[in-house]
């Protein structure tokens, strides 16, 4: 069928057949198909949706666009854990360890940052020595070795994803959740894991800001993961305030060696038990998520967790030494306090501007390839519900350039909301979408 008789149906809001939908894949992937093209697919699709067997299809097109892990070799159950994005987000850090020391093997890619959330792989980058490229048959052997190997996103990997993203990013195309959850599960389903765990975040400093839009794309994600045969969960949870306290790379790296040490900030902590929890439960190693969450607090206790973060960097040749010595990780050239002008409780936190304050340090990117300051970022020094006094810190600046610094402090005060009156916590953990659909938590 001719691209324009497709699109066609679409538009007039008609369901595509599986041949259909692997022919746009494929066509477009071998440059068969003009952008332009491309473009007025997705808008069909962004306007008119897709039913759930035509986004599991388009998934699985995307998904066999390229090469595929098997990690078939690899003795137990490997479930791969997959966030929606936000800000002070460490949680792949800690709880990648911390399930492997409790005997789930991950098998991890991760990406880069883009705008203001962060990426996993340009934190490990911070680490001295921290190869976050391997040849696959060292990533297979490190899995099997120490039950954990984390890499680069190859981009053998669902290639289709990748060329469609960059179209869907300039044409205003992003927010359909068909295509969001397509994206995310195509390159879940290519990287090989048995199980799948997401952590969608929902909230100010979320892609989905409210929780019915978080739902939706949670069931469409689990739909489609029961489609093509791989259990998932998604967990939903709030990005109304910062989840951590470091918003950075370095700085990221320390919080979470924190945490793995027992201490850290709560919700950070609490998220990480509560995720390893499911993956456990997923991976037969624990009969409930109870179950689980104990024995993850039992390996956080026993620094068996810390142990296995440290094995993992030894493993890609990174500095195992920076768990005892941070000062080896990039350190920026000034820090700067800032302090409130005012007293009262803290109301709301722009988790999104604080994102932006990061990203304009030079700890975020504001287009793909853009070079990051490793050093750079902020830390947290307050909560939503905090009682703050004047001349009290409501975060830290880490920088190496101080006019930047200037434009953050400003910037960090005004994304800071302080009110007489104390108001109520986010709840962390909303809910979860399994394949009985959305159970309020």
């Amino acid at each position: 069928m001719r691209m324009l008789d497709i699109i066609a149906q679409k538009r007039n809001k008609q369901n595509l057949s599986s041949q259909e939908i692997r022919q746009v894949i494929r066509e477009y992937t071998g440059d068969l198909i003009p952008d332009y093209q491309m473009a007025a697919f997705l808008m069909a699709v962004c306007i008119n949706g897709m039913t759930y067997e035509e986004t599991a299809e388009m998934t699985l097109a995307m998904a066999e666009s390229g090469k595929k892990l098997d990690l078939s070799d690899i003795s137990g159950i490997k479930v791969d854990k997959h966030s929606t994005g936000g800000v002070a987000d460490t949680t792949t850090l800690i709880l990648a360890p911390l399930a492997a020391s409790a005997g789930v093997p991950v098998a991890k890619m991760s990406g880069r940052g883009l705008g203001f959330t962060g990426g996993t792989i340009d934190k490990l980058e911070s680490i001295p020595g921290f190869r976050t490229s391997l040849p696959y048959e060292e990533f297979i052997a490190n899995v099997r070795k120490h039950n954990l190997a984390l890499c680069s996103q190859s981009n053998d990997i669902a290639p289709a994803d990748g060329k469609i993203y960059a179209l869907r990013d300039v044409t205003a195309t992003v927010e359909s959740i068909p295509l969001i959850a397509s994206s995310i599960m195509s390159k879940k389903i290519a990287a090989g894991a048995d199980k799948i765990l997401l952590d969608v975040k929902v909230g100010s400093g979320a892609f989905m800001k409210d929780l019915d839009s978080a739902i939706l794309l949670a069931e469409t994600m689990v739909k489609i993961g029961d489609i093509v045969g791989r259990e998932t969960r998604a967990v939903l949870t709030s990005m109304d305030e910062p989840l951590g306290f470091a918003i950075g790379n370095s700085i990221e790296i320390t919080e979470a060696i924190d945490v793995l040490s027992g201490r850290g900030k709560d919700s950070l902590r609490h998220l990480c038990l509560t995720l390893g929890a499911h993956m456990l439960h997923m991976a037969n190693l624990a009969s409930n998520e109870s179950e689980g969450y104990a024995e993850l607090e039992k390996l956080l206790g026993n620094g068996e967790a810390l142990q296995k973060f440290g094995e993992f960097i030894s493993a890609q040749g990174g500095d195992p030494n920076i768990i005892k010595n941070k000062s080896l990780l990039p350190q920026a050239k000034y820090e700067e306090d800032v302090k409130s002008n005012h007293l009262g409780f803290v109301q709301k936190i722009d988790v999104a501007k604080i994102g932006s304050i990061a990203t304009i340090l030079g700890a975020g990117r504001e287009y793909k390839g853009q070079e990051i300051d490793l050093a750079a970022g902020m830390t947290m020094r307050c909560c939503i519900g905090d009682y703050i006094s004047a001349n009290d810190v409501l975060a830290t600046i880490h920088s190496n350039n101080k006019e930047k610094m200037e434009v953050a402090r400003n910037m960090i005060i005004q994304a800071i909301t302080i009110g007489n009156t104390k108001p109520v916590k986010p709840q962390l953990i909303l809910g979860l979408v399994d394949k009985y659909g959305f159970q309020k938590l």
